[in-house]
């Protein structure tokens, strides 16, 4: 009786797993060192380029400008994202580490779904400073202001970290009782919400409203303001000079919006049958952007090439 009472009340009871196995490209275990050291270049540029991109903002008064200081921000938001899914993606590419603690994994799912947010946010704040400086000139200095430029960076840290915020919470009250293996070789809230084994209603509607809310809107918001800088544009004769400031802004919103909607496709319509492409869109949406922000604003933007090019000469 003893027996079959302590069977049925494990049988009742919800497994949850101590730790969540991380996913690298499966079938290329014997070649993952080679793997590991593309991924470290990867994290190396990223962080020196961002890096030198505040150096060289900070250091330099003439670039203290609102566009500049928005590429901060957004050299900031990178290197947090590079430093956030750098452990476990290194851990698993060069010391086979797969496992990772449900604290820890919310930990990062945090601070990944947050640091995305506000690049995403950024990413619209340099649409809205394009679109005063091209589309009203005359009073870019009076609208831009340093006071306001600081409340605009601390609205979108509070929006970014208040959307993100719950989804530990929501993560943590449930029971883990499927197979434990995660999706991706870092954490995100749709990867981990699928292995619970408790209805995840709640967690789902919840997902689509913050990417809703934050890629859905700052994209369209993104997009309504270059409709109106291309309708600016065509009114006035130098085409080409307004235009140019703009590139690369719009290189940057693609290289973080495109990735980062096919992920959620992908994710929520074809999680079972495309593995590898699910994988490779979610290294793409989380370390391309950091690497190739610093790269593209350096080379479209002759006011930091030359500063940047000064200062490798001293």
């Amino acid at each position: 009786i003893s027996t079959q009472y302590i069977m049925s009340a494990v049988n009742d009871t919800k497994f949850t797993p101590a730790v969540f196995l991380l996913t690298g490209i499966s079938g290329q275990e014997d070649v993952h060192l080679w793997i590991s050291i593309v991924f470290c270049l990867m994290y190396v540029i990223s962080i020196v380029g961002n890096s030198v991109i505040l150096f060289i903002i900070k250091t330099d008064p003439s670039l203290h400008e609102p566009m500049y200081i928005f590429l901060s921000m957004l050299a900031i938001t990178d290197l947090g994202l590079s430093i956030a899914t750098m452990p476990t993606i290194l851990g698993i590419y060069l010391f086979n580490s797969r496992e990772i603690s449900l604290d820890s994994c919310f930990v990062q799912l945090f601070f990944i779904h947050s640091l995305s947010f506000i690049e995403s946010s950024v990413l619209l704040l340099m649409a809205f400073d394009r679109f005063i400086a091209i589309c009203n000139p005359l009073r870019y200095a009076s609208i831009l202001t340093p006071p306001r430029i600081t409340k605009m960076g601390l609205v979108l840290l509070l929006r970014g970290v208040a959307l993100a915020f719950p989804l530990p919470f929501l993560l943590k009250r449930f029971q883990y009782c499927q197979a434990n293996v995660l999706s991706h070789s870092y954490c995100l809230h749709q990867s981990v919400m699928t292995m619970a084994c408790s209805d995840i209603t709640v967690n789902s509607i919840y997902d689509l409203f913050i990417i809703v809310s934050t890629v859905g809107l700052d994209s369209l918001l993104i997009l309504l303001s270059y409709i109106m800088i291309l309708k600016t544009v065509l009114s006035i004769t130098s085409h080409a000079e307004a235009l140019s400031t703009c590139v690369s802004h719009f290189c940057a919103v693609h290289l973080f919006f495109i990735p980062g909607i096919g992920l959620s496709v992908v994710q929520r319509f074809g999680n079972s049958s495309f593995p590898l492409l699910q994988i490779l869109m979610g290294y793409v949406y989380l370390l391309v952007p950091p690497m190739m922000n610093p790269i593209v604003y350096s080379l479209k933007s002759k006011h930091l090439r030359a500063r940047i090019i000064r200062a490798l000469k001293k």
